[in-house]
């Protein structure tokens, strides 16, 4: 069977000595056209191309200007016609079928479901699949639930690659381990060799929906073999699976977590990621700017101008939320209303949020672990990451274990890289939070870090008897 390559090769004009593929200067046409015979198709009386006279080719113009006789090139009234041959034969090899009429002209950019999260996920996903569709390097992974729109995605890439004239080929991964056993047959149309060879050296390859699970052990060891190949000759390769990263093997789930070569994009969510919402709880549900005390009547007037800027800082972040908003201060100074009144007025809106509390985050994400768990560690920690908006709140409060650290600081400095809006509250100041995280929270470029030197509403200790707090600190320029 004749690779890609070479059949490419045939239908794409090459250049080798360095010439000009230009044609002939009108006053070599005639000199030219005295030499080549007519074309065996070309009828009497049918219409000539004026160029090539019928011959269907021309010579290149060397650097000189001189027309080069060593060598003939496709004339233009013949590159059309071998462009469409191309596209033709791209479009058979691709595999594609009837899942050519997946492009991104007919994809909405927010995918086909109603709820705002699983729209925001999905136009990440839509640019992500848009920007390797232009230069394909690496791997593109969509993961998500039957029917979220991942399988559109990839044929999109690689209906656009085909466009361009390059070659992609799709297949799905029961279709591929069905032909892979029929080629062992000796009516098969095409070896058991050749097949394989094909899928794990083209250029690009969509493979669709990849499981593991229920496989048998030559099954696994052939997709393992296509995927180790592709791996380590760094070809480019989208997948598409609705298996938890976790579920593969360490071998396989290892390059699928290769950050520097493998893009991991969750195109859409199950429900199971919603119930951590701690915005479920009716206390914090009631929690909004119409009720928020702003004033306070009874504080001494340098803390009742601080709650106000406050107030007014969170009401300026909630419409269009950008960088990162952190308020610091003593329990029941009212960052943790604040934080709730952004967090509902996004969903009054129509606007994706998810807020929660870090000690049930930790606590959530240790007991996906747990064998009877409805959603994995992967999905639900990816899930947090990539959240449009994410509110955490009492941050510092959590044990302090190296385990815990570690993930907070992996979700800090994701979203710390991918510029996401976050908001954080704290009862510590930065200088009581690990450096690492602390020195992302600090950055004036991105944050604006507000102290609440208001004492706890619901104590009863008056003003006067609170200990003095520092002076507020705002690390970026207010937008008042």
């Amino acid at each position: 069977m004749e690779s890609i390559d070479k059949v490419l090769k045939k239908l794409t004009p090459t250049n080798t000595s360095g010439a000009s593929t230009d044609t002939w200067s009108k006053d070599n046409l005639a000199c030219h056209s005295a030499r080549v015979s007519r074309s065996p198709e070309q009828s009497e009386g049918e219409e000539t191309c004026p160029i090539c006279k019928g011959a269907g080719f021309v010579h290149p113009l060397l650097d000189s200007g001189r027309p080069d006789f060593s060598r003939v090139v496709p004339c233009q009234c013949k590159r059309e016609e071998l462009q469409r041959e191309k596209f033709q034969y791209l479009q058979k090899y691709s595999n594609l079928g009837f899942l050519s009429r997946l492009t991104f002209d007919n994809l909405s950019p927010k995918g086909k479901r109603d709820d705002a999260i699983s729209q925001e996920h999905f136009a990440r996903g839509y640019q992500m699949a848009r920007a390797f569709a232009d230069n394909p390097k690496g791997w593109l992974v969509f993961f998500g639930p039957a029917g979220c729109g991942k399988t559109h995605l990839a044929c999109a890439i690689a209906n656009h690659r085909l466009n361009l004239g390059q070659p992609a080929f799709y297949i799905g991964v029961a279709d591929l381990l069905d032909h892979l056993r029929s080629a062992f047959s000796p009516t098969s149309d095409i070896t058991y060799d050749a097949l394989f060879e094909q899928v794990k050296n083209t250029p690009l390859l969509v493979l669709d929906d990849l499981s593991m699970e229920g496989t048998t052990l030559w099954a696994k060891e052939k997709l393992e073999q296509l995927l180790n190949h592709r791996f380590n000759a760094r070809l480019a390769t989208v997948i598409t699976t609705d298996l938890p990263l976790e579920k593969f093997d360490e071998r396989l789930g290892g390059r699928l977590r290769d950050s520097e070569f493998c893009q991991v994009c969750i195109v859409g969510q199950k429900s199971s990621l919603a119930c951590l919402d701690s915005l479920q709880l009716e206390l914090l549900r009631n929690m909004t700017f119409d009720n928020f005390d702003h004033k306070r009547l009874n504080l001494p007037l340098e803390q009742r101008q601080n709650l106000q800027q406050a107030f007014h800082i969170a009401v300026d972040f909630a419409p269009n939320p950008e960088g990162w908003l952190i308020f610091h201060g003593v329990n029941g100074c009212g960052k943790t209303h604040l934080a709730a009144a952004i967090a509902n007025y996004r969903l009054a809106q129509g606007k994706p949020v998810f807020f929660v509390v870090v000690p049930d985050l930790l606590d959530h994400l240790r007991s996906t672990f747990s064998p009877q768990s409805n959603i994995s560690y992967d999905e639900f920690f990816e899930g947090i990451k990539q959240c449009p908006l994410l509110i955490l709140d009492d941050f510092g409060e959590q044990s302090i274990t190296p385990w815990a650290q570690e993930k907070l600081y992996q979700l800090i400095n994701y979203r710390y890289n991918a510029r996401l809006p976050t908001m954080l509250t704290s009862c510590f100041s930065l200088d009581e939070i690990e450096p690492r995280i602390s020195s992302r929270m600090a950055d004036a470029r991105l944050s604006l870090v507000f102290n609440i030197i208001a004492p706890d509403y619901r104590s009863d200790v008056r003003p006067s008897q609170m200990a003095k707090r520092p002076e507020p600190r705002i690390t970026r320029r207010q937008r008042l």
